[in-house]
C-alpha cells in the first residue's frame, strides 16, 4: 500500500514539476485563482442550498431561484465595474446592481424558512454572510484575464473526461474486488477473532 502512494505521488510529483518548468508563473496563478474562487463560491452556493432546501421535504425552486438571481445579478455588476467607462451613468447602474442584489436576498430571507437550523454551530446571518461570500468571489473572478479562463475550462474539461472514462470505472472495479472499507472490516473481524481465540487459551 506504502508503495503504491509513494509511486503515485511521485507521478504527480513529477506532472507538477514538468508544468511548472514549461509554464509561466502568472498562468499557473491564475489557474490556481480561478479554481480556488470557483470552489468557494459553490462552497458558498451549497451553504445555502443544504440549510434552505431538505430533500423530499421542501420545494428547492425558491432557493434556486434566489441562487441564480443573487448570482446573475453578481455577474453583471462585476461586468459593469470591469468594461463600463468611468463616469456617472456607471455609479448609476452599479447602485442599482446593488439595491437590486440587497433586495433579492432579503426578499429571499424573509420570504423562505429556513429548513433546518444547527443546533451547535452554524453560519450565522443566513443568508447574508454566503451572499457576501458569493458575491466576493464572482468579482474576483471577474478581475482575471479571459485566456485564464479558456485554460481553466480546458483542463476542466481535461479532468471531466478522465473522471467519466476512467475514474468511475476504477472506484466500481475496486468495490467489485473489495474496497477498503471491505478490507478494513476483515481485518477487524481477524482481529477479533484472533482476541477471542486467545482468551480462551
Amino acid at each position: 500500500m506504502v508503495g503504491g502512494e509513494v509511486e503515485v505521488v511521485g507521478r504527480v510529483g513529477l506532472c507538477t514539476a514538468a508544468i511548472a518548468l514549461f509554464t509561466d508563473l502568472n498562468v499557473l496563478l491564475n489557474l490556481v485563482s480561478i479554481g480556488t474562487l470557483y470552489v468557494f463560491y459553490m462552497v458558498a452556493n451549497a451553504v445555502i442550498y443544504r440549510r434552505y432546501v431538505s430533500v423530499g421535504t421542501t420545494n428547492p425552486w425558491p432557493t434556486l431561484s434566489f441562487l441564480f438571481c443573487f448570482s446573475f445579478t453578481s455577474i453583471i455588476f462585476t461586468m459593469i465595474w470591469q468594461f463600463a467607462p468611468p463616469g456617472k451613468p456607471k455609479g448609476f447602474v452599479l447602485g442599482i446592481c446593488t439595491v437590486i442584489a440587497i433586495a433579492v436576498v432579503q426578499l429571499f430571507h424573509c420570504v423562505v424558512p429556513q429548513a433546518r437550523k444547527p443546533e451547535f454551530w452554524g453560519v450565522p446571518l443566513m443568508p447574508w454572510i454566503p451572499s457576501i461570500s458569493i458575491f466576493l468571489n464572482i468579482f474576483l473572478l471577474g478581475s482575471l484575464d479571459g485566456p485564464s479562463y479558456v485554460r481553466f475550462g480546458f483542463f476542466s474539461a481535461l479532468a471531466v473526461l478522465v473522471y467519466v472514462l476512467y475514474s468511475v470505472h476504477a472506484s466500481f472495479d475496486a468495490e467489485g474486488d473489495g474496497g477498503p472499507s471491505q478490507k478494513i472490516g476483515e481485518i477487524m473481524k481477524e482481529s477479533k477473532e484472533s482476541e477471542d481465540h486467545s482468551l480462551k487459551v
